[in-house]
């Protein structure tokens, strides 16, 4: 795999990613095993206030999330380019309510993003099926 940019960012939160070479390196396995590369991509981890924000301002949704990601790139390109911004006051609740450990839940969010601009969607119930098995594979793949 080439070098490429992939970052994380904290933007109104008081967290920082454990691991984050591990997780990079994982994420870039994901996305070669997936036959595309990146251009640049930022993590943005933030509150779920600013997500909010975000949500309302981009999407003119009013409801908290787990995550917006924001492609800077076409789909029908093989570099990925974009941003994606995960709440963690999302992932903590939703690791509660879905019986995973905090790890695994932003793991999932984080690889769901990548899938999306992959080219996976969610927006059918088969649709939904392929991305959960992609996610499960995907996750399967860490090694850390």
């Amino acid at each position: 795999m080439e070098e490429t940019s992939l970052q994380f960012f904290y933007q109104d939160i008081d967290f920082t990613l454990d691991k984050e070479d591990s997780v990079k390196n994982w994420i870039l396995f994901v996305v070669d095993k997936e036959g595309r590369s990146l251009e640049e991509v930022n993590y943005i981890f933030c509150s779920d206030e600013y997500l909010l924000k975000l949500n309302e301002e981009y999407l003119q949704h009013t409801d908290y999330t787990d995550i917006l990601t924001f492609p800077n790139s076409p789909k029908d390109v093989p570099e990925i380019s974009a941003d994606i911004y995960i709440s963690i006051d999302r992932i903590k609740e939703n690791a509660t309510k879905f019986d995973q450990s905090f790890t695994d839940e932003l793991h999932r969010v984080m690889i769901h993003g990548m899938l999306h601009l992959i080219g996976y969607d969610d927006h059918n119930d088969a649709d939904i099926l392929e991305m959960r098995i992609a996610e499960t594979r995907s996750l399967e793949l860490r090694n850390f």
